[in-house]
């Protein structure tokens, strides 16, 4: 009688490989610690406070703003467009219109001396002014005071077939400021490689998160927003 096969086992340096290798990648996984609830409701809390905060304290300059816009350029005052949010979900991001009308606002990044920026557009991206709507964004849940800034959706697509690793930059809310910023890694990004820098450090605020990095970002951002003014005299 012809014996029964065994069944096959696999050698157990592969099974132990194989197990590692899950082990490692739930480990990755696991690098965020805004996946505890207690830090997500500390973050968020801190997100409401500053958002309402400086929200209270840009009412009385809001119909300057408002002005002087109207007064240098036709058009909305406020500027909509979709960007990508949490787990690379959609949302509408709110800023002070600081461009003329043009057909290439959702496919073409800001350069240095852009015609299509109007001369207090132009003031108002050094001061980080067009960015107040921002905050309307952060107390709906959209964003976040800190954390990687959101991209347009064209951009999305774009890096996301040339970065292998660019949609984990979504695993936290986007915000109005981040570790890229302060590091000095903004503004338009012409070679993929400036993007891939942008990314790997957006990545590790994610991993390394605390509320004491936060308010280093947050302070970080104040030093360098005050020195490009005084850079700039203005």
């Amino acid at each position: 009688m012809p014996q029964k096969q065994k069944p096959y086992n696999m050698p157990q340096h592969i099974s132990t490989v194989e197990n590692t290798l899950k082990t490692e990648a739930i480990a990755e996984d696991l690098k965020n610690p805004l996946l505890m609830l207690s830090n997500r409701t500390i973050k968020r809390t801190f997100d409401l406070f500053a958002g309402l905060l400086v929200c209270i304290i840009s009412l009385p300059f809001l119909p300057i703003i408002a002005l002087i816009i109207k007064m240098q350029s036709r058009g909305p005052l406020v500027f909509k467009q979709e960007r990508t949010g949490l787990d690379g979900k959609t949302f509408i991001c709110y800023k002070f219109r600081t461009m003329r009308l043009n057909d290439e606002c959702d496919t073409l990044q800001a350069t240095a001396n852009d015609p299509r920026i109007f001369p207090f557009g132009s003031f108002m991206r050094r001061t980080h002014i067009d960015e107040i709507p921002n905050f309307i964004n952060v107390i709906k849940g959209d964003m976040s005071i800190i954390g990687p800034r959101p991209h347009m959706l064209y951009h999305t697509k774009k890096y996301t077939q040339l970065i292998d690793n660019y949609m984990d930059r979504h695993r936290c809310k986007p915000g109005i400021t981040g570790y890229s910023q302060v590091l000095g890694l903004s503004g338009e990004t012409p070679e993929v490689w400036q993007m891939a820098e942008r990314v790997k450090h957006d990545i590790w605020y994610i991993k390394h998160w605390s509320i004491g990095l936060d308010l280093w970002i947050l302070y970080r951002t104040v030093v360098v927003t005050f020195c490009k003014r005084r850079q700039n005299n203005i």
